[in-house]
């Protein structure tokens, strides 16, 4: 049992290192299109990535989790039979659903606001998607034969070609913003072509007929919840730009990414955080040390928004070359809006918190109904707020998004797993945070806020969190104990 456990932990940070890599790479490419591409071209960018998203969920329709369901406990031989099944009818799904958007594509470029001189992205598009989805289930094997060497291995490459090619591309060849997608097509092929290999010592040329209506009815259900999750994470782009215009979302885009830094550390929890209360559920004491690990979330997570909200501007204006900075000049008009996204990433996490008694009873039936209420909440709040404070609304939408997601997935939790958590010390957090915020904001739009200031606010913050004795430090030696097994 310990020998399985540590090589479930040993595979998921493997995994969970070259996604965050990955993401962390590729913010490395904000700095660069923000000095090279202009506003509205890298709002074309952003809201043609927000539709490749969506189809993407639409393309796979959880076919590569029920492969996995099915294929993760079979023998070899039945294990090429649903490998086959399901790559063949995603094949055939893909190359139908790919003809279907080309033939398609006059009002899906009207609709996606993609401008005449720019058309040629939506083919691009469909390539991407094409290359992409069929390289899902060939994935999803390397997972399920914990091959997480190779899996790393050709997700580092992707990401790697990918960024090579857009400096390439852009510098050299003078592509604009058509260069970031000829990158991500050539990397896409490159990982599909790199799996080609397991592909073929895995088919079978035999469809299980009884096989697939299982895998249908296992996959169809993942494809609402993904799409309302899809929703949430980019609705904003297309609505903010068919509220304002292209350059205003390009700046909105290019804030939202400075983001990342919070978005890290909630993914990193996230890694941890699922396999550990898996492997710890039928602790005695279980439900304690999960209550104990949100109040620390929560105050870890709030310690970095405040350092990141007083500092991220200060960051962006870093001269990487004379008249150069990480976030471009005309960029920056934008920057009041960071605070807003990271703090919606501390609720991203607070709601990942709460999946734990969701999944140790067995109730992911809800996860639907939660993510569908925070995509309906996410369209609303921007259609509401964008046309009254522009942008800012925009980041409103997605906090409000997310702190709806957690309250819902916490009603849920409660009623099947309930946790004594310490609600008076997250209170107390969390009324730190918000009141800090609105002084923030007060501050930066009256008068400023020089060093001087932020230094002050960060001072008050973190005496307030002491002053209120949100945590204690004998707490924190007691949880590490139980964390690492120190005795």
């Amino acid at each position: 049992m310990i020998k399985k456990i540590k090589e479930l932990t040993k595979d998921v940070a493997i995994y969970g290192i070259s996604t965050i890599i990955g993401r962390f790479l590729g913010f490395l490419l904000v700095p660069f299109y923000t000095n090279v591409i202009s506003t509205k071209d890298f709002g074309i960018y952003s809201n043609v990535y927000a539709y490749l998203a969506f189809f993407g969920i639409v393309f796979i329709y959880g076919m590569d989790a029920a492969f996995m369901k099915y294929a993760s406990f079979s023998r070899l031989n039945d294990k090429k039979i649903i490998f086959s099944t399901s790559y063949f009818f995603v094949l055939i799904s893909t190359l139908l659903l790919s003809l279907l958007l080309y033939f398609a594509q006059m009002p899906l470029i009207s609709l996606m606001e993609i401008p005449s001189e720019y058309s040629n992205l939506y083919y691009y598009l469909i390539f991407i998607l094409l290359f992409d989805t069929l390289a899902l289930v060939p994935f999803g094997n390397l997972r399920l034969e914990r091959r997480a060497a190779k899996f790393t291995t050709i997700k580092l490459a992707n990401i790697i070609i990918n960024l090579s090619l857009n400096f390439i591309l852009v510098l050299h060849f003078k592509l604009g913003i058509e260069a970031i997608f000829i990158a991500n097509l050539i990397a896409s092929a490159f990982s599909f072509a790199a799996l080609t290999p397991d592909i073929f010592k895995m088919i079978t040329f035999k469809i299980d007929k009884e096989m697939l209506k299982k895998m249908l009815y296992f996959g169809l259900p993942y494809l609402p919840a993904s799409i309302a999750s899809t929703i949430v994470q980019v609705i904003d782009r297309p609505v903010v730009l068919a509220l304002t215009d292209s350059s205003t979302l390009g700046i909105y885009q290019a804030n939202y990414k400075l983001g990342i830094f919070m978005m890290l550390f909630v993914s990193m929890f996230q890694q941890a955080w699922q396999p550990f209360f898996l492997n710890n559920a039928k602790e005695k004491n279980a439900k304690e040390i999960f209550a104990k690990i949100l109040t620390l979330f929560i105050l870890v997570s709030s310690l970095i928004w405040i350092v990141l909200t007083l500092f991220v501007e200060d960051f962006a204006r870093i001269e990487l070359l004379p008249g150069k900075s990480i976030i471009g000049k005309e960029y920056l008009s934008g920057i009041s809006i960071v605070p807003i996204i990271l703090l919606g990433y501390l609720f991203n996490g607070i709601y990942y918190n709460f999946q734990a008694g969701i999944y140790i009873e067995e109730k992911t039936k809800y996860f639907p109904v939660v993510t569908g209420a925070g995509a309906a909440v996410n369209v609303i709040v921007n259609i509401f707020l964008i046309p009254l404070l522009g942008i800012i609304g925009a980041a409103l939408a997605t906090l409000a998004s997310y702190i709806v997601m957690a309250s819902l997935l916490y009603f849920f939790s409660q009623k099947y797993y309930k946790i004594d958590y310490e609600y008076a010390k997250l209170a107390k957090t969390l009324a730190v945070v918000f009141t800090t915020g609105i002084l923030y904001y007060y501050l930066y739009y009256q008068i400023g806020l020089n060093l001087t200031y932020k230094l002050i606010i960060l001072f008050g913050f973190v005496s307030a969190l002491l002053a209120l004795k949100v945590v204690q430090k004998s707490e924190i030696i007691k949880l590490c104990k139980l964390l690492f097994r120190i005795e």
